[in-house]
């Protein structure tokens, strides 16, 4: 019969640099795995805390064929300004008018019918972002 060598007795050589090696990746792996779930939460807070001003467009009517009336809901600190734009398409969705409205009112939450002028008959619209206004 032969005899099946089971490895190096556990103790007496001391660790082998494979297991070293080993644990040096597991701490490197660690830390680096904290720091990026830290600034990926970083990240997400800022983003949503720094959302100060916000909008819906809720409905628009073509009003001529040069004009569109749009309804806005913004939502922004009292004391912030906002600036919101709003762009029309025609029938073959080309942009047909574009708009910036500066809400600067102290208040929080707004509701706001505004005109857009348009090159042709419009036939949507929507809103492209709000932003904080300088």
């Amino acid at each position: 019969m032969a005899a099946v060598r089971e490895g190096l007795p556990d103790g007496r050589y001391g660790r082998s640099a494979d297991a070293r090696a080993d644990r040096t990746l597991k701490i490197v792996g660690a830390v680096l795995g904290a720091g990026l779930l830290a600034l990926i939460t970083w990240f997400g807070y800022d983003y949503i805390a720094g959302q100060d001003v916000s909008g819906r467009l809720t409905g628009f009517k073509v009003v001529a064929d040069d004009a569109v009336d749009v309804r806005l809901e913004i939502t922004k600190d009292k004391d912030a300004t906002g600036v919101c734009t709003v762009r029309t398409l025609d029938e073959y969705h080309d942009e047909v008018g574009r708009k910036d409205f500066t809400f600067d009112q102290r208040e929080s939450d707004l509701v706001k019918v505004v005109t857009v002028r348009t090159t042709a008959r419009a036939t949507s619209a929507e809103l492209i972002g709000c932003e904080p206004g300088r």
